[in-house]
């Protein structure tokens, strides 16, 4: 795993992380009935492969448990880094 610091930034329903002055993000939709969506992953091409991506979905995934919320995922990557089905 990299060492890059993820931040949740809840105001743009984001979880990001600098990767040397470009930013690797995963984006979410709260919706109904305590369900968050985790409908977006990006990282930039310098910083693939470092284990940011993972790193961002189990970050988001762990911030979804504590809140008690229902985790889906419409974006492929994170549906399959969190084995949902």
């Amino acid at each position: 795993m990299s060492t890059y610091q993820v931040v949740h930034k809840p105001e743009q329903c984001s979880f990001v992380a600098d990767c040397d002055g470009a930013q690797a993000l995963l984006t979410y939709r709260l919706l109904a009935d305590r369900q968050v969506d985790f409908n977006h992953t990006y990282v930039p091409r310098a910083a693939r492969g470092s284990g940011i991506a993972a790193k961002l979905v189990n970050t988001a995934a762990e911030w979804a448990r504590e809140q008690g919320l229902t985790i889906k995922a419409s974006c492929p990557y994170v549906h399959k880094v969190l084995g949902l089905d």
